[in-house]
């Protein structure tokens, strides 16, 4: 990932055909290692095709792809039984627990292209 992420950057930059060291020299500014064997597999898959052209046809697979959203709502409250209205109504409302405080992600163990 971190190897189409720095080939990525570089076709933003305006270099429409990175090479593999084009790719090892974004890499090796922050400090990072590229894998030779995964670097050549991507430079040989999208050499001579055009990054715009290969981001539409994602995201054109990706629109095709169920994302969820589509699960129905929530339980809804059941009715209540004949007579049981008052009952309903004299419920009063959960308490509140009291809100727990988030622990920090900042530094989780590992970094972001590691």
């Amino acid at each position: 990932m971190k190897h189409l992420a720095a080939y990525l950057l570089l076709g933003l930059g305006g270099n429409t055909s990175p090479s593999a060291d084009d790719v090892k020299g974004v890499l090796s500014s922050v400090g990072i290692d590229a894998d030779e064997d995964r670097l050549d597999q991507l430079i040989k898959e999208l050499e001579g095709k055009d990054l715009q052209e290969l981001i539409q046809q994602g995201s054109a697979k990706l629109a095709s792809v169920p994302s969820g959203g589509g699960g129905g709502g929530g339980a809804g409250v059941p009715a209540a039984a004949a007579g049981g209205g008052a009952a309903a109504a004299e419920e009063k409302p959960a308490e509140k627990e009291p809100e727990k405080e988030e622990e920090s992600d900042e530094d989780m163990g590992f970094g972001l292209f590691d």
